[in-house]
């Protein structure tokens, strides 16, 4: 038996994940017998070593910081581009789906990508092994090139440890951080958009999130324009687009509400109410003629089955 302690309440979680709590870890491992691991603010070994001591548990696990720098409990930082290499060889010989890689890279290369925005693009839209194998021998150039060019006491830049190309601990922004990336105030959020734009061919600024800039690279001739969009009629009952095709001018809910109230069909909506109950009657109607043969022998079905729904709809 083993028990891993995460160190951080339910409402911890995304922006608002926050510190772990070593101290609750500690109380937890006190209280129980069986071995205890630790998990939680875990960037680098000396995190690691410091959390043993601390809490006294027997070991120490690691969830995003692990997935940004591998070889965190090895107590060092390789290239980012080493690591994917390796990690690449390793999907070659035991295959997983592409989306797997494709998320275990984002997160490798979360720094180097902020920089190098058309390559994040490129690992976005590949779809094979070898093209994501391409991806990072472009990357690796890159960085390398970056690195010749590099100047004598240059300093890596938005307060990085490091300098994007080496693996690094990866510091979760909180909500206010979060709103700043996303633009300081309103003015700019208004010129510029939400995300990031991007400029044609003519020059052009084309204000687009990345979702539809994607959308219109599968389509050329989709088009974003609200003005553009088509109108739909509202149900005369509730006021939610209607169906083209139904009799009533209603939404699906209404026009089955309906339907089956007034007994009616409404083939738009694939509602068979009329034609159910007579199919419902005529098969009354064969059985009464089973159960009754001098029926058919008079040549009276015709009657006989009229009989039987005038009395189906009497009652």
């Amino acid at each position: 038996q083993l028990l891993t302690v995460h160190g951080r309440t339910k409402e911890q979680k995304g922006p608002l994940a926050g510190v772990a709590s070593w101290e609750h870890i500690q109380a937890v491992r006190k209280a129980v017998s069986i071995p205890v691991f630790a998990n939680g603010n875990i960037q680098c070994l000396s995190d690691v070593e410091e959390c043993i001591r601390k809490t006294g548990v027997h070991g120490v696990m690691s969830a995003e910081g692990n997935l940004h720098n591998p070889a965190l409990f090895e107590g060092r930082n390789p290239l980012v581009w080493e690591m994917a290499e390796e990690y690449l060889e390793i999907v070659q010989q035991h295959p997983c789906p592409l989306s797997y890689v494709r998320a275990h890279l984002f997160k490798l290369w979360h720094h180097t990508l902020q920089v190098y925005q058309q390559l994040r693009e490129e690992l976005a839209k590949v779809k094979t092994l070898e093209g994501i194998v391409d991806v990072n021998r472009e990357l690796k150039l890159r960085c390398q090139e970056e690195i010749a060019n590099q100047k004598e006491g240059e300093k890596p830049k938005e307060g990085l440890p490091f300098f994007h190309w080496i693996c690094q601990p990866y510091i979760r922004p909180g909500p206010k951080e979060r709103c700043k990336e996303n633009g300081a105030s309103e003015t700019e959020k208004g010129v510029r958009g939400k995300r990031a734009l991007e400029e044609e061919e003519d020059g052009n600024p084309e204000l687009l999130s990345k979702n539809k800039q994607k959308k219109k690279l599968r389509n050329p001739n989709k088009t974003f324009d609200p003005s553009l969009k088509p109108k739909y009629a509202k149900c005369d009952q509730c006021g939610n687009p209607k169906g083209n095709k139904c009799v009533f001018n209603m939404c699906r809910g209404c026009c089955k509400k309906r339907a089956f109230k007034e007994t009616a069909d409404c083939p738009g909506h694939g509602l068979l109410f009329k034609t159910k109950y007579e199919k419902s009657l005529s098969w009354q109607s064969s059985q009464r003629v089973i159960q009754n043969p001098a029926l058919s022998r008079r040549g009276d079905i015709a009657v006989g089955d009229a009989a039987v729904l005038k009395e189906a709809c009497d009652s």
